[in-house]
């Protein structure tokens, strides 16, 4: 089994394990679902709900380097992505066939698939300096690249939720992993993608004598206060639990279509 060298950056004085991370993160998602579909006008629903994706993005970058079985690891996110697709049209779209926006499963799936192609990058060089590098590793590392633009790519051309955007933004989480300055780094990569990367509705403030349209997506960076106190712990280890948060995804989009369709 390979083993993965990496630090992480969890502290010591962290209060959330990473099972209170995906409760949180779960609550955040029906909070922002929720708004889109039964309870249209409560906006805080939804700005609320902007930190749930970066919360996954994260714990899929934890999760890489945690899992012991990769191809498991995987292959569970693809069952599940399949899975939850009817759910996911039917509460987004109302049809159970909707080819223009795929479920947020397959974006996860395309961010570990990347951050697996960088690995093996970082694997390759471990080790050497530039001055060592050879053939093999330049193949490595050009193979590596493109496998993860391809992953890239194949977010945005397939319409899965949050894109391009949402792949790089695991990538992010991925390359901060046991970076001194990972605060920072997130911090502005963050900043970045949800506030000039993705376009969307926006919210009209003042500040004095200026006046600026924020994007409701840059909720999404307050997400980092929760990833910070982060413990780097698992908690407690079950399968019913492990499965109950993959469960919920399809389960809640399912239940909120049914609510919408009954309106």
């Amino acid at each position: 089994m390979e083993i993965k060298t990496v630090n992480n950056n969890a502290k010591s004085f962290g209060l959330i394990n990473a099972n209170t991370l995906r409760v949180i993160a779960c609550i955040l998602m029906l909070m922002d679902h929720s708004w889109a579909t039964v309870i249209p006008g409560s906006d805080w629903l939804t700005y609320a709900g902007r930190m749930a994706f970066p919360i996954f993005a994260f714990q899929i970058a934890e999760g890489f380097f945690h899992t012991s079985d990769f191809k498991k690891y995987a292959r569970r996110l693809f069952i599940f992505a399949l899975i939850s697709e009817i759910p996911f049209n039917l509460m987004y779209a109302s049809s159970v066939i909707y080819p223009f926006h795929q479920n947020v499963m397959f974006t996860l799936l395309l961010g570990l698939l990347a951050i697996k192609s960088l690995d093996a990058i970082r694997m390759a060089c471990a080790g050497h300096s530039f001055k060592d590098w050879n053939s093999s590793t330049v193949k490595f590392l050009i193979l590596g690249l493109l496998k993860a633009s391809l992953c890239v790519l194949a977010a945005g051309i397939g319409f899965t939720d949050y894109g391009i955007t949402g792949v790089l933004t695991i990538i992010l989480f991925y390359l901060c992993r046991g970076f001194r300055m990972a605060p920072l780094v997130q911090l502005a990569g963050m900043v970045y993608i949800n506030c000039f990367a993705i376009m969307g509705r926006t919210i009209p403030l003042t500040l004095g004598s200026m006046s600026f349209d924020f994007p409701t997506q840059g909720f999404a960076v307050l997400s980092l206060i929760f990833i910070w106190l982060y413990n780097g712990k698992k908690g407690r280890s079950s399968k019913v639990l492990q499965y109950g948060f993959y469960t919920f995804y399809p389960v809640h989009m399912l239940i909120l279509a049914m609510i919408l369709a009954a309106m």
